[in-house]
């Protein structure tokens, strides 16, 4: 019996997803163009410097996404932004974690806002993936931010359908709401910021849903330790993590050496799960 031809067969795979980087730190430009060219799906078209360098590698490119830094040199990213989401879908990758810049980033189109030290290598791959399709990404500290802005004025910009939130105790034992004497409270902002879970408890504002902010005072690991630590978790390997220390590799392997120690951890992914509250039982300190 004669097998079918195989209609797939000769399908060519789909084309890598073309990137920008614009950061105004040539250490971090290199380390992101290295992570993200290392993946067969993913290749770095250009990298600029600033704004106007971004704007005009966008246009002469057309990438499939820019990664935005927030604070540079001559146009920021944030100036830049509405013109280069004309082209292209943004993602800000930056270490700006303040809550106005968040939300501005957002007003003004960007599709996600990642926070350096709050994501992994591998998460990263998955927001540029993301962003191409319209679906936003954001690390804990943006999706916190944007969770503060609603809590601020929780009142909707229009009537909410069929009357919804206006539910009193009459009506609570008809709805299997609980007993009458229990009287709803009228909405506030403060009512309805209690109501709300805490995103850095109960998630991370990450689509994958990992812990947000585990507690690692337990770990004990210095300011550097941490800061390498950090590092690890985003997928660098040693002579990036040391390229952007500006420290030597071999002082890099000393810090890792104590913090696996610290973390009682054999390999990078077990100390970098451990960091980030993926593996079980973490969160918890090294007790």
């Amino acid at each position: 019996m004669t097998t079918p031809p195989n209609p797939f067969a000769n399908v060519p795979p789909p084309a890598p997803l073309r990137v920008v980087v614009a950061d105004d730190n040539p250490v971090v430009r290199a380390g992101l163009t290295a992570l993200l060219t290392g993946r067969e799906d993913i290749t770095v078209v250009a990298e600029a410097a600033d704004g106007r360098e971004a704007y005009e590698a966008a246009h002469t490119h057309r990438p499939d996404v820019v990664l935005l830094d927030v604070r540079m040199p001559g146009v920021d990213g944030i100036s830049a932004l509405p013109y280069l989401v004309r082209i292209a879908p943004v993602v800000m990758l930056t270490y700006s974690r303040e809550s106005e810049i968040v939300q501005e980033a957002l007003r003004r189109g960007a599709g996600g806002y990642l926070v350096h030290g709050e994501f992994t290598a591998d998460q990263l791959v998955s927001a540029v993936h993301d962003i191409r399709e319209g679906r936003p990404h954001f690390t804990p500290t943006a999706a916190g931010a944007l969770l503060s802005q609603l809590r601020q004025d929780p009142r909707p910009a229009r009537p909410l359908p069929e009357g919804l939130g206006n539910a009193r105790a009459t009506n609570a034992t008809t709805n299997g709401l609980g007993p009458p004497h229990i009287s709803p409270p009228p909405t506030s902002a403060e009512n309805l910021s209690q109501l709300q879970p805490d995103m850095a408890r109960s998630s991370s504002g990450w689509t994958g849903g990992r812990p947000a902010a585990p507690d690692r005072s337990g770990y004990q690991l210095s300011a550097r330790e941490a800061e390498i630590m950090d590092l690890i978790a985003s997928g660098m390997n040693n002579q990036q993590i040391a390229a952007m220390c500006f420290i030597s590799e071999k002082t890099v392997k000393n810090h890792i050496n104590r913090i696996f120690a610290k973390l009682h951890s054999t390999s990078r992914s077990e100390a970098a799960a451990k960091w980030l509250g993926t593996a079980p039982g973490s969160g918890r300190g090294a007790g």
